[in-house]
């Protein structure tokens, strides 16, 4: 008996496949599911700070920027929970995070293309039939399950990232992706230190700090990073994630694209300018009180952890001063963000797969990794694509550039070029008619 095969198969439910399973939830035709491991939908729920908002517009919602008639929208949702006019008196195009996660899920209860409690074990492909056999397990009743589909989309998301010299596993030590799992423990502490620089190691330590001298703690923050860099969100820069950078960063050589990416990181890593000022304040605020326990420290990168009477010294080298010191602590947060990991059970299909460099993934320019265009990736593509990757206001039009490889026509109109800036050497096309038609006036 030949088996049901799918047109495609996304593997894990974070954002970005989750738009991608609401765009193919109104096409006609279209065959497809999508497994994730967890029980439901839930987006960094360590993370989920009530003051914690997004980076991006509303509209950088599931399915705004392909089709803004979707009924899966974050406007449709607003309406469907009697929220509309309350957001739109707020006049604040920036969404809570704990209101985003609650607009996804919404939307996930909305489809019927979605497997909650399928952890995929392994991934094999049969080249006579020409498809993909995924293996799962139900991870509360060890159940079985097989699916086979003809491409694939991993959206299984980047793992938490913890310096080297870190221990993998240690009581006192912690990423910030568990901070409020944490957090009563953590407050139960004589002190504590964040070591980052991001918006969440800034989140957690304005979080912390709220409650310094009412529950007495010491509080620190290092990083490495040689000052706090607002993210930058002036609008020509903002044109740098758009369809029109991307062509161009993807052109670039390897080399080049990785210098440009280290120069970056104020771009999409920085902290929002407003929180920064919101910590200052506090500062001067909690200082009217009295002394104020706290360090805050950049230049210094951490060296070394060791574990000492009841808590942790951390070892820190100071960049520019070339010095090394030490903090005694008894917890540390590590706001040290994530790293993309190829998962485990894609080791059975690794010669289909297309390498740039060990370990990196040749990604094509329209998203794919094998020469068949059968094996797609979302947000595993930071060193080809640059910056906008992680971006959620460009996952709409990296799903209908997915769905037109996989569909071959295009179902959601894709707008290739957006800026009013030339980022190459060359005239656009556009340009070029432009100029030339002004030459000929002229004459």
């Amino acid at each position: 008996m030949q088996p049901h095969v799918h047109d495609f198969v996304g593997i894990g439910l974070g954002p970005f496949n989750l738009g991608l399973a609401c765009l193919s939830s109104t096409l006609e035709g279209l065959d497809c599911v999508f497994l994730e491991r967890k029980a439901e939908f839930s987006w960094h729920p360590g993370l989920m700070l009530e003051s914690a908002h997004l980076q991006t517009p509303f509209m950088a919602d599931l399915v705004t920027m392909a089709d803004p008639t979707h009924p899966l929208s974050f406007l449709n949702y607003a309406k469907q929970q009697g929220r509309l006019y309350s957001f739109y008196i707020r006049e604040n195009f920036f969404l809570m995070r704990r209101e985003f996660n609650q607009y996804c899920q919404w939307a996930a209860r909305q489809l019927s293309n979605l497997a909650f409690n399928r952890n995929v074990t392994a991934v094999e492909y049969d080249t006579e039939q020409a498809y993909y056999r995924i293996t799962t397990v139900n991870p509360q009743t060890a159940e079985t399950c097989e699916y086979f589909a003809r491409r694939l989309v991993l959206g299984t998301g980047p793992a938490a990232s913890m310096p080297a010299c870190c221990p993998k596993s240690h009581p006192r030590v912690m990423h910030s992706q568990d901070y409020l799992y944490k957090k009563n423990e953590l407050q139960k502490q004589r002190s504590i230190t964040v070591v980052g620089s991001g918006q969440s190691a800034a989140e957690i330590y304005y979080d912390l700090l709220q409650d310094i001298d009412a529950k007495g703690y010491q509080l620190n923050w290092i990083t490495r990073s040689p000052r706090f860099f607002p993210l930058e969100y002036t609008k020509l820069t903002l044109e740098m994630t758009s369809p029109d950078y991307v062509d161009y960063f993807y052109s670039l050589a390897p080399e080049t694209r990785n210098a440009l990416l280290k120069q970056q990181n104020g771009l999409y890593k920085g902290i929002n300018s407003e929180l920064i000022n919101a910590i200052y304040d506090l500062l001067y605020v909690k200082r009217l009180n009295g002394p104020l326990d706290s360090r805050i420290t950049t230049n210094a990168s951490l060296q070394a952890v060791r574990e000492q009477a009841g808590g942790l010294t951390l070892t820190f080298l100071h960049a520019e001063q070339e010095q090394a010191f030490e903090i005694y602590t008894q917890y540390v947060v590590m706001a040290t963000g994530y790293r993309h990991r190829l998962p485990e059970f894609l080791q059975g299909i690794q010669q289909r797969i297309n390498w740039e460099a060990p370990g990196r993934l040749a990604v094509d320019r329209h998203y794919s990794i094998d020469k068949d265009k059968t094996l797609f990736v979302q947000n595993a593509e930071l060193h080809s694509h640059g910056f906008a990757t992680p971006d959620l206001g460009m996952a709409s039009y990296r799903n209908s550039c997915i769905l037109r490889d996989i569909l071959g026509y295009t179902p959601y109109p894709i707008e290739e070029r957006i800026a009013f800036q030339t980022f190459t050497a060359q005239q656009n096309e556009a340009d070029y008619v432009y100029t030339r038609s002004l030459q000929e006036a002229r004459a």
